[in-house]
C-alpha cells in the first residue's frame, strides 16, 4: 500500500504504490523542513526541501547563523557518522554555494529512510564541515545524476532503490495559515488541489537562462486582479521562470516587481529595499495571476504580502528584483501544486 503521513484534515484520495508522502513543516513562513533517519540506529535530522539544488547535505554550523536562527538551527538534529554502524566516510569533499551561504562538506555514505518507508543504504551525502549563513541542511531534490552531480542523488536513490517507482515527486507547501505542506515521492495527491494538472515541458539545460538543468519552465504573463475592478496584465511577463522552494520569495525583474508594487499602492521601499504595503491588503480577496500554459495559478494577496512583528505593523510584497533570473518562490509555490 501508499505510505503516507496526513497533515491536512481533508479526504485523502488514493496515492500510488510505492508513493511516499513526508510532512513538510513551516519554520515561521520561512522555509520548509522534511524529516530525514540517517544511520544505523536511525539519526534524525531535519533538511530543508529545496527544488533549486541538487544534493542532500547536514549538520550545519550553528555558530555562523544570525542570533536569531541559532536555537532553531541547533533544534534540527544532528548526524555523527562514529555513531552509525553502516556509515562509510568516503574521503571526497565540496565546497557548496546557495544564493545566501554556503557549505564545505565531507561525503559520507550511509542509510537513510524516511519516516514510514523502506531504508535505502549506502546513499551519498554530505556532512558539514563548516557552514556559513545555513540554519540547516538541504535536500535538494533538483536532477542529480547525469545532470548536475557526478553520484546518484536522494531522488536518484528512491527510485533505483525501489522505495519509489519513479523520480518524479509533487510538492504542495500549504498556505501560510496552514503551516504545513506534504512532498509525495514518487507520487500525487489528488485531494491537494482542484482541476487538472498541466503538463509544462522543462527548459532543457543549454536553453535555460543560466545553463544548468534546474525545474525551467514557460510563464506566459501576470497579471494584477484587484478586488473590485479589471485585471491588468502586465506587459514583457513572458520569460522562463524556474519553480524554486528553496527561496521564501520570488524574484522578478526590478522593473516589473515596481509595476506590481504600483498596483498594490506601494508607498515606497524599507531599508531592505522591499516594497512597502498596506496590510490591510491581506485580507482582500485579490490575486496576482502567473500564467502558464494549459494553467493560470492565482496567487492571493494574502501569500505575496509578508508581514514583520513591529508596532505599527508593517508588511512588504514578497517579491525582489533581479538582474540574474526570475524564481518563483515560496510565495508563489504555496498556491501552486508541482509535480516534477
Amino acid at each position: 500500500g501508499t505510505i503516507t503521513l496526513p497533515i491536512i484534515h481533508r479526504h485523502r484520495s488514493f496515492l500510488d504504490k510505492r508513493a511516499v508522502e513526508v510532512q513538510v513543516e513551516n519554520r515561521s513562513d520561512v522555509s520548509y523542513y522534511a524529516q530525514l533517519n540517517i544511520g544505523t540506529p536511525p539519526q534524525t535530522v531535519y533538511a530543508q526541501i529545496d527544488t533549486g539544488s541538487f544534493e542532500l547535505w547536514v549538520n550545519p554550523d550553528c555558530s555562523n547563523v544570525q542570533t536569531g536562527d541559532q536555537r532553531f538551527c541547533r533544534a534540527i538534529g544532528v548526524y555523527d557518522p562514529k555513531s552509525s554502524s553502516t556509515s562509510f566516510v568516503t574521503g571526497s569533499a565540496a565546497q557548496l554555494r546557495y544564493g545566501i551561504g554556503s557549505a564545505n562538506v565531507s561525503y559520507v555514505q550511509d542509510s537513510i529512510s524516511l519516516p514510514g518507508s523502506a531504508t535505502m543504504k549506502q546513499v551519498q551525502f554530505g556532512v558539514a564541515l563548516s557552514s556559513v549563513d545555513e540554519f540547516s541542511g538541504i535536500l535538494g531534490i533538483g536532477a542529480g545524476d547525469g545532470f548536475n552531480t557526478l553520484y546518484p542523488n536522494f531522488i536518484d536513490e528512491l527510485a533505483s532503490q525501489g522505495v519509489t517507482k519513479t523520480k518524479a515527486f509533487s510538492l504542495a507547501l500549504g498556505s501560510k495559515a496552514e503551516e504545513e505542506g506534504v512532498i509525495i515521492f514518487g507520487g500525487v495527491d489528488t485531494g491537494k488541489f482542484t482541476g487538472k494538472l498541466a503538463n509544462l515541458p522543462i527548459v532543457p539545460a543549454d536553453d535555460s537562462p543560466d545553463g544548468v538543468a534546474r525545474y525551467w519552465v514557460g510563464m506566459n504573463s501576470i497579471s494584477l486582479s484587484p478586488p473590485n475592478g479589471k485585471s491588468t496584465t502586465f506587459a514583457q511577463t513572458k520569460m522562463t521562470v524556474f519553480l524554486d522552494s528553496g527561496s521564501t520569495l520570488t524574484l522578478l525583474p526590478q522593473s516589473l516587481v515596481n509595476e506590481i508594487a504600483d498596483g498594490l499602492g506601494s508607498t515606497g521601499t524599507d531599508d531592505s529595499g522591499f516594497a512597502i504595503v498596506d496590510c490591510d491588503l491581506a485580507n482582500q480577496p485579490g490575486t496576482i495571476d502567473f500564467a502558464f500554459d494549459g494553467v493560470t495559478i492565482k496567487v492571493p494577496y494574502s501569500e505575496m504580502i509578508r508581514s514583520v512583528n513591529s508596532l505599527p505593523p508593517h508588511c512588504y510584497l514578497g517579491m525582489m528584483g533581479s538582474t540574474q533570473f526570475a524564481l518563483l518562490g515560496d510565495t508563489f509555490l504555496r498556491s501552486a501544486y508541482g509535480k516534477s
